[in-house]
């Protein structure tokens, strides 16, 4: 810990001695590393503590207190404590929250580039998600995240989305129409499910909470483990597993606060991150057999073979309309998963 930390308090000493010496206008986050008292990093998430970004959060938290020897302490604040998603990427963008673990579906309002991972059925499975995000195109749609002055650090898993209502068993493309269904506020999801007939409600998670339990609206998609970790047959009495979309959670920093970190405390970050979200990925994949057992234990029917090719031909509109914006980023993710 005494090597890390003198690296760490010389790397300050000299940003600091730049600086004074009118050198360059960035300041580091925090001077703590240098008196020998841990700098803390606030994460924030929208979710509970049963959730996978919980547990995300907290490998991440041990991989760095590992990685710098303690010399950096993550404070995590679930719940929502620190704002919605979006509120939380605006925090980010102006240097006033230090990082959070985000669904990768709000981030087309900031990196417009991004609404292609959303595209409806772009992806067969979980490898062929890793195989993409993990490599070239994942780094590409990341490196464009500090133009909206954020940084992404790594790709860990939100999941396959799966449609739930209070209303009736779905079993094809048509037995959604009409139905009043939380989305995301995501142009790309608002488009998929109005292809589908639906009366899509983008709003915040805590806000469909909240819509869910006085019946203000039919339904939501999102993967089992959301559905699990919020109980949600307290509001919903149908599953159908539709696998829609593939979404990440991206571990995402303040530009400002990443670039004020010493070198060597970046790269331990990113590599954190990454572990973290290998880790996480394989604790959602061991346990979601067992949560949809306990969903249908709770009442829940579970239509888990759905007429997938119904829904896929319902949502070509959705292609129609974004295939020309996306059309590149469309063709390297078809050719990384066919490698």
């Amino acid at each position: 810990m005494k090597r890390f930390l003198s690296m760490v308090a010389m790397t300050t000493a000299l940003v600091v001695a730049l600086t004074a010496c009118g050198g360059g206008d960035s300041q580091p986050a925090s001077t703590d590393a240098a008196s020998g008292e841990p700098t803390v990093i606030k994460l924030g998430t929208t979710v509970n503590e049963q959730d996978s970004f919980q547990i995300a959060a907290e490998k991440f938290k041990e991989l760095v207190a590992e990685k710098t020897d303690g010399a950096y302490v993550i404070e995590i604040y679930p719940n929502g404590s620190l704002g919605d998603e979006r509120t939380m990427l605006e925090s980010m963008q102006m240097g006033t929250l230090d990082m959070g673990i985000i669904t990768s579906g709000p981030f087309v309002n900031f990196v417009p580039e991004m609404g292609v991972l959303d595209m409806p059925f772009l992806f067969p499975d979980n490898a062929a998600a890793y195989k993409v995000l993990d490599g070239e195109v994942g780094q590409t749609l990341l490196d464009k995240f500090e133009s909206a002055n954020l940084k992404g650090l790594a790709y860990a898993e939100r999941g396959f989305r799966n449609l739930t209502n209070n209303s009736k068993p779905i079993t094809a493309a048509e037995d959604v129409k009409g139905l009043k269904v939380r989305v995301m506020e995501n142009e790309v999801y608002i488009s998929t499910f109005e292809s589908l007939g639906v009366n899509a409600v983008p709003m915040a998670w805590s806000e469909a909470l909240t819509a869910l339990q006085q019946h203000t609206i039919d339904g939501q998609e999102n993967p089992v483990n959301v559905i699990h970790s919020f109980k949600l047959w307290e509001s919903q009495k149908h599953l159908t597993m539709t696998r829609h979309a593939y979404a990440s959670a991206i571990i995402t920093m303040s530009l400002q606060k990443f670039n004020a970190l010493p070198e060597e405390v970046q790269v331990a970050f990113k590599e954190a991150a990454q572990e973290a979200a290998e880790y996480e990925r394989q604790w959602v994949a061991d346990n979601e057999a067992t949560q949809l057992e306990e969903i249908a234990a709770n009442g829940v029917e579970v239509v888990s073979e759905p007429d997938i090719e119904s829904f896929k031909a319902a949502v070509q509109p959705t292609y129609d309309k974004y295939g020309e914006q996306y059309a590149d980023l469309i063709a390297q993710i078809e050719a990384a998963i066919s490698e």
